[in-house]
């Protein structure tokens, strides 16, 4: 039996934390927040007529602040202002990402990436589902989402209803698949609209982590406690991890048992990235 590698550590992404760039004193407190990424949001949380003006407050946060590492999400590519929120981004190469919504083609991805900046495609079409292998294989792509919301009307769901959730399991086997594919890392769950109901925003967390999904995006620091909480591990998962780790290293790469049950590489794997995550 070949002997499981170890997992690379990178660092946790398990909460994207938006903020309406035309409140621009709430990116400090958003920064604060303990959010693993603050994504400072100039498309759906910004009227139309304030476009202007928020990216304009925007541009004077991040020549205060230009190593703050927050990440933009800019109005799609139709827009009439694409291409004022791309020639910002390029300005601020210190920038942690783009956020491209409504991303529906591995063209729109090169647009995006020519700022330089690493670019999170958001899937909220059914235009976008079916060109997703080209998305998530175009050069700059660096993690996959979808806006479920978005989503869900494109596709005439009903919000909330047990087919709805059907359809987003789909969506969600497809993002988690192509980005396995293209060597990109876990992709991160829509929005959770809940967060005054911490249990539920932990449940939502859980399902997506059990799902293979490495974090959420969050529209409330409320959600942030309960969302690493649900894509952490149990005190007890934790010490099975370490324990596995500790008897494959004695058994250097021979399968073994542990409380009855076979442990081989891919149980390994499973413990090495438990306890990547943990550390």
């Amino acid at each position: 039996m070949a002997q499981a590698k170890a997992l690379n550590r990178v660092p946790p992404l398990r909460s994207a934390l938006f903020v309406p760039a035309s409140r621009p004193e709430r990116i400090p407190r958003a920064l604060a927040s303990g959010a693993d990424c603050v994504i400072v949001d100039l498309e759906d949380a910004v009227a139309t007529e304030d476009k202007d003006s928020a990216r304009a407050a925007l541009a004077a946060f991040l020549r205060e602040q230009p190593d703050s590492g927050i990440a933009v999400r800019v109005n799609a590519c139709d827009t009439a202002w694409f291409a004022d929120d791309l020639a910002l981004c390029r300005e601020h190469t210190g920038l942690r990402a783009l956020v491209l919504p409504k991303t529906e083609s591995a063209a729109q991805v090169a647009q995006a990436h020519a700022t330089g900046l690493p670019v999170w495609p958001l899937i909220e079409s059914a235009t976008g589902l079916l060109a997703l292998a080209e998305i998530a294989r175009a050069q700059g792509v660096e993690r996959l989402s979808y806006g479920g919301l978005d989503l869900g009307v494109d596709l005439g769901l009903t919000t909330g209803s047990d087919g709805a959730a059907r359809m987003l399991d789909a969506v969600r086997y497809q993002l988690l698949v192509h980005a396995r594919a293209a060597g990109l890392p876990a992709p991160l769950e829509t929005v959770c609209t809940e967060f005054n109901d911490a249990d539920t925003v932990r449940r939502v967390a859980r399902l997506a982590r059990d799902s293979g999904f490495a974090g959420m995006l969050c529209i409330h620091p409320k959600q942030i406690a309960p969302a690493h909480d649900g894509f952490g591990y149990d005190t007890a998962d934790v010490a099975w991890a370490r324990r596995v780790l500790a008897m494959a290293a004695e058994h250097q790469g021979a399968a073994f048992q542990l409380d009855g049950r076979m442990v081989d590489a891919p149980v390994i794997l499973r413990a090495q990235r438990i306890v990547a995550n943990t550390d």
